[in-house]
């Protein structure tokens, strides 16, 4: 991804006003925090206003979409994409449950909805989540999905988790989906229960990520990164405008 590709700040919460990541460099802010029904859940109404405050926006960039509560945003910018495609998430959670509440996109639900409803989503690549929650997931949905566990990661070197990203990837474009809870709570700081990743893992399996890309003069054809803290409650946003700043580092 180029310099010239757009960073995105989702503003729902309010939390980027207290992390420094982002203020020397060009970015576009999206206002979001008078739109109700986005907390967790996005409504119909909700999904129609964020459509239309995103409309002008390409798939192509790094989106920041503030903490995991709305991880849903995902969904919505992966709707934009015209042609088939592989999604590789890392995530502490499988976000692939079934929707609770008929008529709303969920934090919890996301993956699910994608599949379900996206025929150009050919594959996902799923890394963090606990084997217990996986289990939990519909057979049929798992056919689509390559996983690996937090048990798993506990297990591997850095360089087998990456060697595993990059054999999964680079059939097709691809987007990436980062929420920091599955990092450890040295790295990140989420409102979410994390996991055991660090930082330095992940740059190591976006960069194997990257290399394969151009072997198979393949695409990366967009990113998203939420995991904030509460705005609400006490929580180290610092850690996560560390973290913020090394993953826009490497992706401009």
């Amino acid at each position: 991804m180029q310099e010239q590709n757009p960073i995105v700040l989702m503003n729902f919460s309010g939390i980027y006003r207290e992390e420094e990541f982002w203020k020397n460099r060009q970015v576009s802010w999206i206002e979001l925090q008078d739109v109700c029904g986005t907390n967790c859940y996005c409504d119909e109404e909700a999904i129609a206003e964020i459509n239309k405050r995103t409309e002008n926006y390409p798939t192509v960039g790094i989106h920041f979409i503030d903490s995991g509560n709305y991880h849903y945003m995902t969904r919505i910018w992966l709707e934009k994409i015209s042609e088939p495609f592989e999604l590789l998430v890392f995530d502490n959670h499988t976000d692939m449950q079934p929707p609770a509440f008929g008529g709303l996109l969920s934090c919890g639900g996301w993956i699910y909805d994608s599949i379900m409803e996206l025929p150009l989503l050919k594959k996902v690549i799923l890394i963090g989540p606990d084997e217990e929650a996986f289990s939990r997931v519909e057979p049929e949905f798992k056919e689509k999905v390559e996983f690996l566990s937090r048990e798993r990661l506990l297990e591997m070197e850095e360089t087998e988790v990456s060697a595993f990203v990059k054999n999964q990837v680079g059939e097709y474009p691809l987007y990436i989906s980062i929420d920091k809870d599955v990092l450890c709570e040295t790295d990140a700081d989420t409102n979410w229960s994390q996991g055991d990743m660090r930082l330095s893992t992940m740059l190591e399996c976006l960069g194997a990520v990257k290399e394969k890309c151009a072997e198979r003069i393949s695409r990366i054809l967009g990113v998203d990164i939420c995991g904030e803290c509460d705005v609400t409650e006490p929580g180290n946003s610092a850690l996560n405008d560390m973290a913020n700043a090394a993953l826009l580092e490497f992706f401009t």
